[in-house]
């Protein structure tokens, strides 16, 4: 199985008083989350499994532009 880059975590965060340590969510995800609101901006409401693979792909293309 191929693992994908995931840009790492999005929203890290630590409550230095407690310990609690959350990662968020991955980079990829927060920029795929965020092209779903592009895809259906403009009245494309094909398959979820389309908008996902759509949505998916642009983040990779973002997490690429990054390096």
């Amino acid at each position: 199985m191929t693992t994908k880059e995931t840009g790492g975590p999005a929203f890290p965060f630590a409550f230095s008083d407690e310990a609690r340590v959350s990662d968020g969510m991955e980079l990829r995800d927060y920029f795929a989350a965020q092209a779903l609101i592009a895809y259906h901006s403009d009245g494309n409401f094909s398959s979820p499994e389309d908008a996902a693979n759509w949505c998916y792909s642009m983040a990779d293309a973002m997490l690429e532009a990054r390096k």
